[in-house]
């Protein structure tokens, strides 16, 4: 185990497996529960990536489900069937008919606060173009971290839910432009950008100013699209409202992902 995850109980620790089109993987533990928050890799290289964190498979307690989508699922069967994790998901994802048998399958009802072993969960509905998704606040003591990918407009709702997080994994899927200009065809191009695909960069500093930036201790820029963004965009946009702090911001990588990082 990493020495940053065996703090106190009460405190809130995170990390990410990687962030991208190409798979999303999420950590979160307070010392003793270990969350992972959607598995978008293969079985092999989620074990390899999460040794680099410092966990073992079967050191999860459970594995929560965002939505169907193949960069966010891929390896959740195969993981659950090997190492026995629960997996926790709305009957909408489930009715996808992407995870074969869950050995330990259990239902999320949007809104409805539900907890595993240390932690609290809340499941949010968020607008995206999935059956029945749903984005986390995430709750130790007083500490919550918010995580935020996956939905194409900053909605009334979501502003409201996820408001007074010490922590933030939000979504900076794209640059406008990049995308405008980018190798997608028409259709795709209308889907990312629409009301239910993705957050731009300017979307998601727009978000952020709303949600109150006075507890937040870190913002991670996370799902960077590899063709239509960079993450000198998605800090750019962010930066200005941090006054320049840079210390408070980070990027989550697809390939290296982003090392523990501790609301304490």
């Amino acid at each position: 185990m990493s020495g940053t995850v065996r703090g106190a109980h009460g405190r809130l620790s995170f990390a990410s497996l990687g962030s991208g089109s190409k798979g999303n993987a999420t950590l979160v533990s307070d010392g003793e529960t270990h969350l992972l928050v959607d598995c978008g890799f293969t079985l092999r290289d989620t074990e390899r990536r999460l040794a680099r964190l410092g966990l073992h498979p079967r050191q999860l307690d459970a594995l929560l489900v965002t939505h169907e989508h193949g960069d966010h699922v891929r390896g959740v069967g195969p993981l659950a069937r090997r190492y026995g994790v629960p997996v926790h998901l709305t009957p909408g994802t489930w009715l996808s008919g992407r995870f074969g048998e869950l050995p330990h399958r259990h239902w999320i009802t949007p809104q409805a606060r539900f907890a595993v072993k240390g932690l609290t969960i809340d499941p949010v509905t968020v607008p995206h173009d999935a059956r029945e998704p749903v984005q986390f606040r995430i709750l130790a003591g007083e500490r919550c971290l918010g995580l935020l990918t996956d939905l194409g407009h900053p909605s009334a709702h979501v502003v409201e839910a996820f408001a007074g997080c010490d922590g933030l994994v939000l979504e900076c899927n794209h640059d406008p432009r990049l995308l405008a200009e980018g190798p997608y065809p028409a259709s795709l191009r209308r889907r990312v950008g629409g009301d239910w695909g993705h957050l731009a960069n300017s979307q998601a500093a727009w978000l952020l100013q709303r949600l109150g930036l006075d507890r937040l201790q870190r913002i991670v820029c996370s799902h960077l699209s590899d063709q239509n963004n960079r993450p000198e965009l998605a800090l750019e946009a962010l930066l200005p409202l941090l006054d320049g702090d840079e210390s408070r911001l980070r990027v989550a990588a697809q390939d290296t992902g982003l090392a523990w990082q501790t609301l304490g």
